[in-house]
């Protein structure tokens, strides 16, 4: 079996597990970075839809599951003892998935869930798994039980749906492992609440034999089980395709009830939010429409392999190809990982040798496939950053106890020696009040004597935009402020761009 090359820059499982990241795919399976979770997801969806038997099979046993949840609900009263032991599940961080910005850790299904779980089954799903032989849609699915209640969303789902098809995850790992990693990178390990035993109603551990990476356990996951952004059964598509699904549903009697609800509901000039709860309210008074638009989800399944296909395709192509590229050919060769210095200093010169990379060495091609754009949330920027940098003796974690909100990244070497960066692009419509107002403020509350706003321009009006803030705020070369012309087309050339950016 072939060994991890100690000499090389590793970030993904196929760098650390000495494993050719082409059998990795071929094994089906996604090449997960072991620096930062990667924000994809499980979408029990694609299990239910699939034509692989053990996918259908798996979606069967969840839905077991949930229903002797049901059961218990509707015997009464569930003790928080049980609620934990039955309902709350930690988060499977060992995927390496999820919505972590730094590291693998993430919150997991926590007590809010569980009650909002136990108080669906017991009143308006009562009858979930079982919705009888006039049923509308054709299956059973964990979906439903959050689409009603906000603050319930693809990151719980996915949690819930990890945990409860976990075993099969760490067999297929196991496989894996077994197959082509060096022995000495495997450990046996006993993994928690694995199956659940009906007959003693507890969750039973088991052992493994698994990829070991800094004192835990990797678990790998297939691409084709993988989506982003939203699962296909959503609250959002739920509320904004409200029209078409009462258009749907036949029954004339409940169209009109429907239409009357809304009626009775809705103020003379309702806003967006009035609309919204509205809807939700209708969802909630009236169960039966959930059917419609979950059948109607259902009858147009090949759109969710499709788009979920093309996703995750994408964010390959972006997290795994483009920064590949970018470390190997780039960033390792020019001196990147040289860079040291205090945080600030650090800092200061890992962005400006970035920003140098990206707008005179090719570098913005990391942002495209082809002329397509993949970067649209500051949230890929985030893990793009954080995937660059390492081989530093900085301690690099997301600020989220400061007490004034998150900032995207500090950046320390003890108490004393402390710089925060945030990651901004110009189309952010709050970018002007983040300027006034954020970093100021971070600073302040997190001690930090310094800190860094990176913004990123894409189109010659996002440049225009943001360099007309920073002349409105009197910002304009202030050198704690730095501008990266990301734009792939129509880019100036490396001298006009610097008399241009002053410095920024």
């Amino acid at each position: 079996m072939p060994e991890p090359n100690g000499n090389e820059i590793n970030i993904y499982f196929s760098d650390y597990f000495g494993v050719p990241s082409e059998v990795v795919e071929e094994a089906g399976a996604f090449n997960i970075s072991l620096i930062n979770d990667l924000p994809l997801f499980i979408d029990p969806f694609l299990l239910f839809n699939s034509q692989n038997p053990q996918y259908q099979k798996l979606h069967d046993e969840m839905i077991g599951y949930l229903r002797f949840l049901r059961d218990k609900s509707l015997t009464g009263s569930i003790n928080d003892g049980l609620l934990r032991a039955w309902f709350k599940f930690s988060e499977v961080k060992q995927t390496w998935l999820g919505f972590s910005r730094v590291g693998n850790g993430g919150s997991g299904l926590g007590m809010d869930f569980a009650k909002t779980l136990n108080g669906n089954l017991n009143s308006v799903f009562s009858d979930f798994g079982q919705e009888g032989t006039n049923r509308i849609a054709r299956g059973s699915h964990l979906e439903k039980l959050c689409l009603i209640s906000e603050g319930v969303g693809k990151d719980n789902i996915s949690d819930f749906t990890t945990n409860l098809i976990k075993e099969w995850l760490l067999n297929y790992t196991q496989a894996f492992a077994r197959a082509h990693i060096s022995k000495r990178l495997r450990r046996n390990v006993a993994v928690p609440r694995v199956r659940f035993n009906y007959k003693s109603q507890i969750w039973e551990p088991a052992m493994f034999e698994l990829p070991y990476f800094k004192r835990d356990y990797v678990i790998l996951t297939p691409t084709d089980m993988l989506t982003k952004d939203d699962t296909w059964i959503n609250r959002p598509d739920l509320i904004d395709d409200y029209p078409m699904i009462v258009a749907t549903v036949p029954n004339e009697q409940l169209r009109a009830q429907l239409n009357n609800y809304l009626i009775s509901v809705l103020p003379l000039k309702p806003t967006e939010k009035d609309r919204d709860a509205a809807i939700a309210g209708a969802y909630r008074k009236f169960p039966e429409l959930l059917e419609y638009y979950i059948r109607y989800k259902e009858d147009n399944g090949s759109e969710a392999k499709n788009i979920s296909d093309e996703k995750v395709a994408e964010s390959k192509s972006l997290y795994i190809d483009h920064v590949r590229a970018l470390v190997r050919e780039l960033l390792e060769e020019s001196g990147f990982y040289a860079i040291g210095g205090r945080t600030y200093d650090e800092a200061r010169s890992r962005v400006t040798f970035l920003k140098d990379v990206v707008e005179n060495k090719d570098g913005y091609r990391i942002f495209y496939d082809g002329s397509k754009r993949l970067v649209r949330k500051e949230q890929d920027l985030h893990i793009l950053y954080r995937l660059t940098w390492f081989g530093t003796p900085s301690d690099i974690n997301r600020e989220v106890n400061n007490g004034r909100g998150p900032v995207d990244f500090s950046v320390s070497r003890g108490s004393k020696d402390k710089s925060l960066v945030e990651f901004k692009l110009a189309s952010n419509p709050q970018l002007k009040k983040n300027l006034t107002n954020q970093v100021a403020i971070y600073q302040k509350a997190s001690d930090a004597p310094k800190a860094l706003k990176v913004i990123f321009f894409f189109s010659g009006e996002e440049r225009v935009r943001v360099q007309g803030i920073l002349k409105e705020l009197d910002l304009l070369g202030n050198e704690d402020i730095i501008l990266v012309d990301a734009r792939h087309d129509n880019k100036p050339s490396a001298s006009k761009a610097t008399s241009e950016d002053s410095g920024n």
